[in-house]
């Protein structure tokens, strides 16, 4: 009998891919049980993409069409297509810039999980560590969550804090709050792939 794990991940994302290499390592280590199948991104030379070379694992970039903050149609039917012919379990996205929507969201219902850099519910959307520094809040971090059809709406994993220091600038909060991510999100979705997550309604538990 094979040791290779059977769960497999299709990470998205847009950037740099520092979540994409904590998770990977992770999936490399044996920390998660579980292999990355493939790794999509909307950008042609985002460094998410790179790094998965780096590591001989497939890639692909798939052009997002002509919105700004979303996929068309024909960039989200090509997603799909691809995750699926590729066996994905769990869709990951990491630091992916576009909002899901329609046929993404119903074909991989509650299997979509993405990473935000606050304490959900407080501060969705662009920028959190920016809108935690100026509300002026002494703690913030980040959040795993479950993705739906709401912005950072979605049934909460995991969280971790994250200290604001009376010198933070927007800068050194938001390394500090990657800093937490790397660690939370690989123990989150390693805890999705070893069976141990159900969703019953907004509340996550653990069995």
């Amino acid at each position: 009998m094979s040791g290779t794990p059977t769960f497999r991940l299709g990470v998205l994302g847009s950037g740099k891919g520092s979540n994409f290499v904590a998770i990977a390592d992770a999936c490399a280590a044996g920390i998660i049980p579980a292999t990355v199948a493939i790794v999509l991104s909307d950008v042609a030379d985002a460094g998410i993409l790179s790094q998965a070379r780096q590591r001989n694992l497939p890639t692909l970039h798939i052009p997002p069409g002509k919105f700004r903050t979303k996929l068309d149609e024909d960039a989200e039917r090509a997603c799909v297509r691809v995750l699926v012919e590729a066996g994905v379990d769990l869709v990951v996205l990491a630091g992916f810039m576009r909002v899901l929507k329609g046929d993404f969201l119903r074909t991989f219902e509650g299997r979509i999980v993405n990473v935000h850099p606050s304490l959900l519910p407080s501060f969705p959307g662009l920028e959190a560590w920016k809108q935690a520094l100026d509300y002026g809040v002494k703690a913030t971090g980040c959040t795993v969550h479950f993705v739906d059809a709401g912005v950072d709406s979605g049934p909460i994993i995991g969280q971790q804090t994250v200290p604001v220091m009376d010198d933070d600038d927007a800068e050194s909060l938001h390394q500090r709050i990657h800093q937490a991510e790397h660690e939370l999100y690989p123990r989150c979705v390693a805890a999705i792939a070893r069976g141990q997550i159900r969703i019953e309604g907004r509340r996550i538990k653990r069995l």
